[in-house]
Formats: structure tokens, C-alpha cells, sequence
């Protein structure tokens, strides 16, 4: 909302001297966040003045085209020229160029003399042109900033004006006017008028609020007007689509009358662009008291007025100029004819106000809020009116704002008022809030006084009444937003002021720290980032191909996912079930930008739906919702596991003298796999996998003891990483974190270490080609017994030598006991123990 300081001044005592700085920093106070300041003076400086043509020469060109010599007073007759400089003439009389032709001798016009700026940093100054010194430009209302009009020069008498000759320009048009622009939120739909900032401006100071409305006559009653109906006997959102419509008529219009500069200077600060004087006037008093009004051409309509829903099938060509198909659910302005308007969005083309309208309809109504937001949505029509209505407009002002339109018709417009007017509809019951006396205080944490509570409260507008345990507060008709007790408990700390409100931090009870799940997310996340990787963050939106990719091991299986009803691409219209396409993503745009070696990783949720997801009915606000519900909503939510993964793409080091980098491969990919089961005191078995997001063969499948899988790694399948633009080789992993948390102990115990000395022996088994190794390495940690402390693969190896079909697994093993030295006989035994163990069950032969 832009405000005009000017405007502001009529109804509250801001200073003279104020600037929209010093306004905004008050509002800031009242809870407004600033946006801007509009200041013309900011491009726009003199010295601009009014003068008169005093004679025109016309000189054609050899280009064909025809100038104007033109000599201009600037002065009064019978002055002297006060303003010095180059190109400023003494005498008053400054020689002109121009180009336009909408004058003649004796206009008055807007001049900018030599060194004048105009908008763009445009400095005017005398120069040589067309055989000429042309000393200064005669203005357009482009050339000023205040309009789009450029075929031709401003010329004041057309306007209206008729001051006198070097009189200040941007005086005359309001040009030292500045606005102070702050951002309204959805609740507070009464400061989108300078009425509602008004008063929150003598909140924020303390000082004085003169209302608007109070300064309009408007009749208690109005009767005999123009034919209205209001016909929604069947609400859709719970309240009549309509429950006023005020109508007045003017007559005898003259809508080419010049809109006054005062007006059009201050709803082109407000933002809103000069149109023509009825259109001008309709603005400028939804701006200044919030209501939104509509003018018709009477004489187009073809009898009453009828609000009423769409029917299927009907049309509406709008002011736009586009033919809208209508939805049942609009709410319309309807006659004889058909639809003439969508009500509170937008007025139909058939009934707008031309120039050539003498008789002006204005409808001044109260439209319910969820229809107009609805309507401007599915018509993607955004309007100032509809801003205004979706978030609720005063009852009560209707009629005094058709008053005022009324009052500026006649005044501006030569228009004669019609005594008999139109008001039907129903007045909303005014909402009452039952205030106890202690409970503000309680609620915001300051020991507020009676006379606090009171003074703010009735400075809202509500009406405060005493009562044994507080207070019968009613809410003022223009405060939608209050509705309870802890709405009125913030608005008194809002007006006593939010510096008051102390800095207090809660106290942590005793012996309470971060959950156990809390303390394993950190520790396995710092262990990442401790080892080399960099955590990255990516949206949760993928594609439904995504899912489908790396949601599930099996190709063509599709994944269930859950979809967005708003997404923002039609791209990512799934929530992620894995957290590789975001994070795939991310390495892709690093690596477009030059980043090469990159170890990657991110953690966070992913949603997995069941069968049914969400819920038929939704509870009701204000009233807690019994356990069975609770559970039937929790039932609906999508099951949302914590997952980790990493991405790693060229190599481990930057090269430097001496030292070779090495390029990261699925080793790699399972190491991570492995130090994060080892942090969290878990192990993660590894096996040969399969995913069709990975290569086929070089995948592994990650899974706990009891066979639970919990995740892959390996290197990603060449066509992924192709379509992706990925380096080749390029290695992943993702693992299922609840489950490893689900699996961890409580306690992580050390391993005790044994002060004997280690007695290491190898042993190379050949077994079938499709025995994995992992399912070898765990018969030989069997078989060896309690002396084993550790085995590991070091080699495998088929070819010559190896009977084919074959391969051969070396391992080494390493014995050791907690009380003794052991013997070469001791280790051997416990070797063969292993080795016996693996052959019965994969019929291994020692090599």
C-alpha cells in the first residue's frame, strides 16, 4: 500500500517536515514492514514553471517534418527573470523549439528552463538547433513522469488550471508529494486505505486520527433508487455471496471533464494510474476509505440489478476485453441482459463508462470474502478491488462511500445527485470477545494496566465493556481479523508497543538434552564432514521419472509418490522418496560451472505414501480434535524416513607435484557406507546388489545382520550419468539412517585392546564365480572362533591358473588373544578352523 503524504496529513497529524522515512519508521511500530519511498523530486527537479505561448512560427523542414519557433513568457508581464544561468533569459521571454502542435498563442504550459532533470537523468539546457538557441522544453505529461500521454504538451487549461505565469510547476501538480510504500499482510485488509493507515499512524504516535467517514453527510436511509436484487439463498462458503448493495445515481455527467491535478497527482502516487474523472473518482475513494466501487452507465442497463450465481455455460466480456467463460461458483452483476460484471473482481465491457455517459450508476456493495478470492483466482483476474474484498471490507462504509463518489460527481463532474438511492442487505452480527482480566498479561508476558488494556482497545474502534471477570469486548466492524481473546491480547501489545515486551529465554529442565535420534543425526552427519564430504541442501520436488528411477530397485516398477496440488514446476510435481535426484542435481550444476571433484552429501526426509494418503474431512478450528481423529489424520500422513546419501565425482585430491590424485570409484561409495554403521556402532553387511539406478554391475547392496536392507552404493548407471551430463564413473550411495538407528545400541563400548602381540596368516579360497565374497568372509569369521580379531578381502583373481567359472578370494586374518602370546599352532588351528568352514559350505578349496 502506497501512502501520499499529502493525503495522510487530512486525517492524522503527521509533521510537517516528515518524510516518507519518518512516516514508515512510526508505521514500523505498529507492526508494518517497510517497502519503499516514491518521491518524484527524486528525478524529476527544476526549475519547471508555468508559462504562456506568446507567439508560434511554424518552420518546415527540409525532412518533411514541421517545428514550431515558439517564444514563452516565464515571468509576469511587467517582472523581471529572477533565476540566473546559461540559457535563462533576463527578460523573462525564453526562445522554444518544439515539435508538438496541440497549442496555440496564449496556452499556458509547463516549461523546464536550463537546468532542469527530467526522468533519465534527461538535463535540459540551451542548444543550438533547427537555426535556433532553444532555451528550455515545452512539457508532456511523459517528459514530467506523470503520465503515458506523448502526443503532445501538457497544456493546463485542459486540466482545469489556470494559474499564473511562473508560478512552480511541481507545485501546481503535486510533484513534491512523496509516498511511503509498506507491505499489508492478508489480516489486516483495512490499511489498504489511507483511513485504516490513518489511524494506525495516531497509534503509533499517540497522536490525534480524524476519520474520513465522519466528514461525509450521508442519509440514514435510502429508498425509491434503482432496482435491486440480491438472490444467493444458498451460500456456498457458508455467508450470503452478498449482504449490502448500496446504488446511487448522478445525472447529468460530464465525463470528459479534466481529472483535478490533486486528485491525479495523488492516486499516481497511490500507484494507480489516471484514467478519466469517473474512473479517477472511484479510486480515489476506495483509496481513502477501503471500499470498492463500481460505476455504471445507467442508461445501458437493461432493468434491476440482480446478484445471483453463474449458470453453466454463460459468458462475460470484462473491461479487459477478453470473453471469460463463468464457473457456477461466481458470484455476478447481473440485468435483464445477462452478466454486466463479476462481482468484486471485475465490471463487464457492455455497461462501462464512456465519455459519452450523462447518467452514472454507483454500486457500493460488501461482497463475501472466500467467493471474490476465489473468482480472481480462477479468472486470473488480480485487481485493486478484489485485493481489498478477499480480505474483508467494512460493512458499515458502503453508503458513506457511495456518498462521497456521489459528493465528487457533482462537484467535479457537474453531475446532479438523485435523492432516492438503494440499500438492501443484511447487516453480519458484530463479533464479541469475552476478555479476562488477567489474561493478556499472561499471554504476552507484561503486567499490563486496566487503563492499558481499555485505551487500546477502544483506540482499535471496539466497544469495551467492564464485566465481573474482565471485559465484553466488540470488535470494530473493519477488524475482520479479531475474532479472540488472544487476537485482543496481541493487539494490546502491539499499541503499548513490542519494545516493552521483555527478552526472556526459557529455562531448560534438568537433565534433559538432545533425543537419542537427535544425538546419532549429528554424530553420523559430522562424521561426513569430518571425512572430506560437503553437506548440500536441494529441494524435496523431483519428477515422477525421479521416483520411478531411484525410488525402487526394479526397472518398470513405478513408484507410488505423493503429488503436489501446487507445485512449483510442472517438473517437480513429486515429493521426493529418494534423496539421490535432488542431490544428483546439485553435483550436475556444479559440475556445469566448473567444479570437477566433488564429494557430496545430504540428509533429510523422504515420503513414502501408504494406500490411502490425507484425510475426507478436515476438523474444525478452535475446538481440539478427539484422539480418533488425531489418529486418522496421523493415519494419512506419509511415512517420512530419514535418509542419507552421497554423491562423488572425479577425484579424491587436487594434483599437485609429486602427487597423482586419485579418481573417486565404488570402493569409495561403500567406505562411506561402512563409517557410517561404524559411527553409529552398526554394521553394514555389503553384497552384490542391484538397481537400476546403478551400473549393473558394480552395485552393492547394503543391509544390517538381520538382512534388512537399508540402502545401495556403487558407481551409477552410464546412461543416468549421460542423460544427466555427470562425469562417467561417477558413485553413489544412499542408506536408509532409521533403520541404522533403529539398529544401534544405546551405548557405543570400545573394543578392548590386547596388549599381546597379533599373529597375521593369509589364506586364498577358490570358489564358484557367484559366491559373494562378503557371504566367505563371514563362514571364516565363524569358523575361526574367538581368536579371529579381524579379517579382511585383499585380492580377488580369475584367470590363469583358475579353473574357469572360478575366482579366487584371498583374505587376510588376523589372531589374537586377550591373555597370552598365541603359538604359529594356535593361529594355524584356528585358520583351518575358517577354512573348513567356508568348504562346507561353498566347497572352497584352499589355493
Amino acid at each position: 500500500m502506497r501512502i501520499p503524504l499529502s493525503w495522510l496529513r487530512e486525517f492524522a497529524e503527521v509533521p510537517a517536515g516528515a518524510t516518507a522515512e519518518d512516516v514508515m519508521a512510526e508505521l514500523v511500530k505498529v507492526g508494518f514492514e517497510e517497502e519503499d519511498v516514491h518521491r518524484p523530486t527524486d528525478t524529476l527537479q527544476g526549475p519547471i514553471v508555468v508559462g504562456q505561448v506568446l507567439s508560434v512560427v511554424k518552420e518546415p523542414q527540409t525532412n518533411g517534418k514541421t517545428i514550431n519557433w515558439c517564444q514563452v513568457r516565464v515571468v509576469p508581464e511587467g517582472q523581471e527573470q529572477t533565476l540566473t544561468g546559461d540559457g535563462i533569459d533576463p527578460s523573462g521571454v525564453q526562445g522554444i523549439i518544439c515539435g508538438a502542435h496541440n497549442f496555440v498563442e496564449g496556452d499556458k504550459v509547463v516549461v523546464t528552463l536550463p537546468g532542469a532533470v527530467l526522468p533519465g537523468d534527461f538535463h535540459i539546457s540551451a542548444r543550438k538547433t533547427y537555426g535556433h538557441l532553444s532555451a528550455g522544453m515545452i512539457a508532456s505529461v511523459r517528459e514530467l513522469g506523470i503520465g503515458e500521454d506523448h502526443d503532445g504538451i501538457l497544456v493546463l487549461s485542459r486540466i482545469g488550471l489556470d494559474p499564473e505565469v511562473g508560478t512552480d510547476a511541481m507545485e501546481l501538480l503535486g510533484l513534491y508529494d512523496q509516498a511511503a510504500e509498506i507491505n499489508v499482510t492478508p489480516d489486516r485488509g483495512y490499511a489498504f486505505s489511507i483511513r485504516g493507515v490513518a489511524r494506525e499512524y495516531a497509534h503509533a504516535t499517540g497522536t490525534t486520527f480524524t476519520d474520513p467517514a465522519t466528514r461525509v453527510s450521508a442519509p440514514a436511509a435510502l429508498s425509491g433508487g434503482f432496482g435491486v436484487k440480491i438472490n444467493d439463498d444458498a451460500p456456498i462458503y457458508g455467508k450470503p455471496g452478498c449482504d449490502r448493495f448500496v446504488a446511487r445515481t448522478v445525472r447529468g455527467v460530464d465525463a470528459t471533464r479534466p481529472t483535478p491535478p490533486w486528485m491525479s497527482s495523488r492516486l499516481r502516487l497511490a500507484g494507480i494510474r489516471s484514467i478519466s474523472l469517473p474512473v479517477d473518482i472511484s479510486n480515489y475513494v476506495m483509496l481513502e476509505l477501503g471500499q470498492p466501487l463500481h460505476f455504471y452507465d445507467q442508461d445501458k442497463l437493461s432493468g434491476d440489478i440482480v446478484v445471483r450465481r453463474a449458470v453453466a455455460g454463460e459468458k462475460l466480456a470484462t473491461l479487459d476485453g477478453r470473453e471469460r467463460s463463468l464457473d457456477p461458483e461466481d458470484l455476478l452483476i447481473t440485468d435483464a441482459s445477462g452478466p454486466i460484471g463479476i462481482a468484486g473482481v471485475m465490471g463487464g465491457a457492455a455497461t462501462e463508462v464512456s465519455d459519452a455517459t450523462s447518467t452514472v450508476l454507483i454500486e457500493a456493495a460488501h461482497f463475501e470474502e472466500v467467493s471474490i478470492a476465489r473468482s480472481r483466482r480462477r479468472h486470473k483476474l488480480p485487481s485493486e478491488a478484489s485485493k481489498r474484498f478477499e480480505r474483508g471490507v467494512d460493512w458499515h462504509i458502503a453508503g458513506i462511500a457511495a456518498q462521497r463518489a456521489v459528493d465528487l460527481l457533482v462537484e467535479l463532474a457537474g453531475g446532479t445527485a438523485d435523492e432516492a438511492g438503494t440499500d438492501v442487505g443484511t447487516a453480519p452480527d458484530s463479533v464479541t470477545i469475552e476478555l479476562p482480566a488477567a489474561f493478556a498479561a499472561a499471554r504476552i508476558g507484561i503486567d499490563f494496566t486496566e487503563e492499558q488494556i481499555v485505551t487500546s482497545l477502544e483506540d482499535l474502534g471496539a466497544a469495551v465493556v467492564k464485566n465481573d471477570g474482565g471485559w465484553r469486548v466488540t470488535a470494530p466492524s473493519w477488524r475482520h481479523d479479531l475474532e479472540t481473546k488472544e487476537d485482543l491480547s496481541e493487539e494490546i501489545a502491539r499499541l503499548v508497543g513490542y519494545d516493552q515486551i521483555p527478552a526472556t529465554l526459557p529455562v531448560a529442565p534438568p537433565g534433559r538434552g538432545l533425543t537419542r535420534v537427535q544425538q546419532q543425526r549429528r554424530r553420523l552427519i559430522q562424521a561426513l564432514a569430518d571425512a572430506g564430504l560437503t553437506e548440500v541442501l536441494s529441494y524435496p520436488f523431483v519428477s515422477k521419472a525421479a521416483n520411478d528411477t531411484f525410488g525402487v530397485p526394479g526397472e518398470g516398477a513405478g513408484r507410488t509418490a505423493v503429488k503436489l496440488a501446487n507445485p512449483i514446476s510442472e517438473e517437480q510435481g513429486y515429493l521426493r522418496t529418494s534423496i539421490l535426484p535432488g542431490l544428483i542435481e546439485v553435483a550436475k550444476r556444479n559440475h556445469s560451472r566448473g567444479f570437477r571433484d566433488l564429494a557430496l552429501f545430504e540428509s533429510g526426509l523422504v515420503f513414502l505414501p501408504a494406500e490411502r494418503t490425507g484425510t475426507e474431512s478436515i476438523p474444525p478450528l478452535g475446538v481440539k480434535p478427539a484422539d480418533e481423529v488425531l489418529d486418522a489424520l496421523y493415519d494419512g500422513v506419509p511415512h517420512q524416513p530419514f535418509h542419507l546419501a552421497a554423491v562423488l565425482t572425479g577425484h579424491d585430491s587436487p594434483a599437485a607435484p609429486g602427487h597423482s590424485p586419485r579418481t573417486w570409484d565404488w570402493a569409495d561409495a561403500l567406505d562411506i557406507a561402512r563409517l557410517a554403521g561404524d559411527v553409529l556402532g552398526v554394521e553394514v553387511v555389503v553384497s552384490q546388489g542391484s538397481h537400476q539406478a546403478f551400473h549393473p554391475g558394480r552395485a552393492a547392496r547394503l543391509s544390517l545382520r538381520t538382512g534388512e536392507v537399508v540402502g545401495y552404493a556403487g558407481e551409477l548407471h552410464p546412461k543416468l550419468l549421460a542423460a544427466s551430463d555427470m562425469p562417467a564413473r561417477s558413485v553413489a550411495l544412499e542408506l536408509n539412517a532409521d533403520a541404522l538407528f533403529d539398529a544401534a545400541p544405546d551405548v557405543i563400548v570400545a573394543r578392548y585392546i590386547s596388549t599381546f602381540p597379533v599373529a597375521t596368516q593369509d589364506v586364498a579360497l577358490v570358489v564358484p564365480a557367484g559366491v559373494p565374497a562378503d557371504d566367505v568372509l563371514a563362514a571364516l569369521r565363524e569358523g575361526a572362533g574367538e581368536l579371529l580379531e579381524d579379517v579382511a578381502l585383499f585380492d580377488v583373481y580369475a584367470g590363469k591358473g583358475i579353473e574357469e567359472g572360478k575366482k579366487s578370494l584371498a583374505f587376510g586374518l588376523r589372531f589374537r588373544a586377550d591373555d597370552r602370546t598365541l603359538t604359529a599352532d594356535e593361529a594355524s588351528a584356528a585358520r583351518a578352523s575358517a577354512v573348513a568352514l567356508a568348504a562346507e559350505r561353498f566347497g572352497a578349496v584352499q589355493r
